[in-house]
């Protein structure tokens, strides 16, 4: 059995791609949420609101021949990869190419804008728009495959595309690969770019914000006034590393992953059990080796959705208790799908190791049907704890929970 800890860690959000911007607009209490005009031109989508990343671009020394085979959901996650390289001093290490670094990444989906030239060729029968390089930029694993490519990683890859699980299922099995010694490193994340069709696909189910005129105020999770989810996009990586290996290099310890469950519901692809979410949580802690009231916050999923909203923080209460303090960070960032598990993760150590948590935002009144439990609220909540709690749910019923302690170096 190996420890496993964080060595790098790197985000591309719609509140920065550092932690200082990110904190500082946390603490700011800026929503990153906009009407976004170009989905005025769907007539019939409910929703107009979104949480874009406005300034990313491909990096000046990447090379065409690199990014071929790349739409932008896995050049954010390409990009955001090196940063977390870099940060773990391991960009240039020989573990990214004798096969004891694998990597396990995911989205929801690749690039959708190959999506019109296969419809067109199932429509019209032309072939006019497609390229050798289309299904790679729009296949499921396009961020895994991508990322291991431009790095020439050679160890074992999974490819997590599980929704709102993506990032944390690729956080939990690059975990259990070293934790069980088939991998000494991994590189772990989630990514997700933003496209009308995913809004589409919730909108269908009534469960989007339709509050187009004052995106500032939404989305409102477990707020009794919520009216449904804004989806967002982004991009974040981590270097996961054996304990071992990594003092052996003199490695900064960022913190160390300790606990992780996952399981299904197994009853309703698109209604969520806060049975099953329950037992996730309740893995994570056995696997971590610690009592329930040692975790001093809990990241909730925290979408602003109905039914979830109610499950998850019953779930919640029932297997922490009802002093766990709880936020969720998409009040600040909308839905980011297939990223949210890792950047919610990144900016959950980042508040532990800052000894701050950030509020919910536009939280005003919690829904008496959510679970009992400390909401932070406001100013946020300034406290030093060794343990927290991420937590992820998915459609298909697949749930996640990660625990990370304060490990000083």
């Amino acid at each position: 059995m190996q420890r496993v800890v964080v060595t790098g860690m790197s985000a591309i959000t719609a509140l920065g791609d550092n932690w200082k911007d990110f904190s500082d607009n946390l603490k700011k209490g800026k929503n990153a949420v906009q009407t976004y005009q170009p989905w005025n031109d769907y007539k019939e989508l409910n929703t107009r609101l979104a949480a874009p990343v406005v300034n990313f671009e491909k990096p000046n020394h990447y090379n065409r021949k690199q990014c071929r085979s790349m739409g932008r959901v896995s050049l954010m996650a390409t990009t955001s990869t090196e940063a977390a390289l870099k940060q773990a001093n391991l960009l240039n290490s020989e573990l990214l190419t004798n096969g004891e670094m694998g990597i396990a990444y995911g989205s929801s989906t690749g690039s959708t804008a190959p999506f019109i030239d296969f419809a067109n060729l199932l429509s019209n029968k032309s072939m006019t728009s497609i390229t050798s390089t289309s299904y790679i930029k729009m296949m499921a694993h396009t961020t895994a495959v991508n990322v291991g490519v431009f790095f020439g990683i050679k160890g074992r890859v999974y490819t997590t595309s599980s929704a709102c699980t993506s990032g944390s299922q690729a956080l939990g099995y690059a975990y259990e690969a070293i934790k069980y010694g088939k991998q000494t490193a991994m590189v772990a994340g989630g990514a997700e770019e933003l496209c009308v069709t995913i809004a589409a696909v919730f909108d269908t189910l009534f469960a989007t914000s339709t509050k187009n005129t004052s995106p500032e105020k939404n989305p409102k999770p477990y707020d009794i006034d919520r009216d449904g989810l804004v989806i967002g996009e982004g991009a974040c990586t981590f270097i996961l590393e054996s304990y071992d290996s990594a003092k052996a290099r003199g490695a900064t310890i960022l913190a160390e992953l300790v606990g992780y469950g996952t399981n299904s519901d197994g009853k309703h692809v698109t209604q969520p059990s806060a049975d099953t979410m329950k037992i996730a949580m309740e893995m994570a802690i056995k696997d971590a080796g610690i009592d329930a009231e040692n975790i001093g916050y809990v990241n909730g999923h925290g979408t602003a959705t109905l039914k979830g909203d109610i499950a998850e923080t019953q779930a919640t209460e029932r297997a922490l208790g009802k002093q766990t303090p709880i936020s969720s960070l998409k009040s600040y960032l909308g839905h980011t799908l297939g990223a949210c598990g890792s950047i919610e993760a990144w900016a959950s150590i980042n508040m532990m190791n800052d000894n701050w948590f950030a509020p919910t935002l536009n939280l005003t009144e919690v829904d008496p049907a959510c679970g009992k439990l400390d909401y932070i609220k406001s100013s946020g909540l300034f406290k030093h704890t060794d343990f927290i709690m991420s937590n992820n749910f998915a459609f298909g019923g697949i749930n996640t929970s990660l625990i990370f302690k304060r490990l000083n170096n």
